[in-house]
């Protein structure tokens, strides 16, 4: 289906994207979208950077259950 698109269909979609929107509106879409991209590249380059314990948490300690989110009311109301 897009194989049939050629230049000038291309260039008839950029004409009226740039009617409906105007360059203005498309200038500052296309830095946000840019600083996105960067900002997610930094973030993907700092997360291969740590260590994998780091990434996943210290796991050298178990998980601690004596106060759980389902005792404090009971044990509120037994005071």
């Amino acid at each position: 289906m897009l194989s049939n698109i050629g230049p000038v269909q291309l260039l008839i979609v950029l004409v009226i994207v740039l009617a409906i929107f105007g360059t203005k509106r498309l200038r500052t879409l296309g830095s946000d979208l840019g600083s996105a991209v960067k900002g997610f590249r930094s973030a993907v380059a700092d997360a291969e950077k740590e260590e994998p314990a780091e990434r996943i948490g210290d796991q050298t300690r178990d998980a601690s259950f004596d106060n759980t989110p389902a005792e404090e009311p009971a044990k509120e109301s037994r005071k």
